[in-house]
């Protein structure tokens, strides 16, 4: 970031990786436009802000409202020149497809993927006629890899890597506008348990899982030196890469790794979650899945499976270049 009183757009701000961002960029002094569907989380990351000593306008929004989210890029203009706007938004739906109630599906897509174009399309007028301007797409290792169990979830973070890249093409010309990626790993947040679960079992995510803060830290740099894609966590490049080289087998083998998961998770009521409405659940930074008891549920059958992916890239990279030595 070029100075202290640069204004950022935040979505999603309310909890998790939205709330940690809004802290990491009010102690560079910048000026905070904060949106969510609860205001009253809002008002509680505001009030944390103000204290770290930024300047903080609230706009309750759900950004599968264009018209709201028009709105909020109007209200942040009061503070001047958008100088960075955060896409964050990103609701889940836990289930096996067909157990999964449709209108579930859709609305995973119209929060993490329409929610986004909506971002983008009430920011980029803004941008063009300032002739600059940071859009930051919070995306997630789903872009990379398929993850069963969550369709639309994978369905929308695909979208959405293909959204920016197309937008990038589109952008080409203009050198001072940046349609940034971030991809992370597993992050310790509430989202997993304000999200929507088709499961009957309890939700977790493996280790290692890493905190909000280094996703928000990775914000921060990419908002001072924007580039195109960011992975935060050594996770997020390992499934990427073995999604790469083995892209059926790497899905077969996350199904089997939350297969076996479940099997062992405690029962737990089926819920929409926040889907529909925003979580009546405290908020916060933190989601409790550092704890050492997740990390030892999870521990083993996650290393075996990452195991087993890295083996099955290799040996697929060197089935490949076996063939090709037999055809020259």
């Amino acid at each position: 970031m070029k100075n202290q009183s640069e204004v950022v757009v935040i979505t999603g701000a309310s909890s998790g990786i939205g709330q940690a961002t809004a802290e990491a960029f009010a102690r560079t002094g910048a000026k905070l436009v904060i949106a969510a569907r609860n205001a009253a989380a809002l008002q509680a990351v505001a009030k944390t802000c103000r204290g770290l000593g930024a300047d903080v306008l609230v706009v309750p929004t759900d950004v599968t409202n264009a018209d709201q989210v028009k709105a909020l890029a109007e209200a942040a203009l009061s503070f001047g020149a958008i100088d960075v706007w955060v896409s964050n938004v990103g609701v889940g739906a836990v289930g096996k497809f067909q157990d999964t109630p449709i209108e579930a599906h859709e609305q995973v897509i119209r929060a993490n993927l329409i929610g986004h174009m909506n971002d983008a399309h009430a920011i980029l007028p803004i941008f063009l006629k300032q002739d600059r301007g940071i859009f930051i797409n919070m995306i997630s290792l789903g872009g990379f890899a398929a993850a069963p169990y969550a369709t639309a979830y994978s369905a929308s973070k695909f979208g959405l890597k293909g959204f920016s890249e197309a937008l990038r093409g589109e952008l080409a010309e203009y050198p001072n506008i940046h349609i940034c990626d971030i991809y992370p790993a597993f992050i310790d947040t509430p989202g997993i348990s304000h999200g929507a679960n088709y499961t009957g079992r309890q939700l977790s995510a493996p280790p290692p899982v890493y905190d909000a803060r280094k996703v928000a830290d990775a914000v921060v740099r990419v908002a001072r030196r924007p580039k195109a894609t960011t992975t935060v966590g050594v996770t997020a490049d390992l499934i990427r890469f073995g999604h790469f080289f083995a892209p059926t087998l790497s899905a077969r083998f996350m199904n089997w790794f939350i297969t076996t998961y479940f099997k062992q998770a405690d029962p737990t009521p089926v819920t929409d979650g926040n889907l529909y409405a925003s979580s009546s659940r405290p908020g916060g930074i933190d989601g409790g899945l550092r704890s050492g008891k997740q990390r030892l549920a999870l521990g083993a059958v996650a290393a075996t499976a990452a195991v087993a992916i890295g083996l099955i890239a290799l040996a697929n990279t060197y089935g490949r270049n076996s063939r090709r030595g037999r055809w020259r």
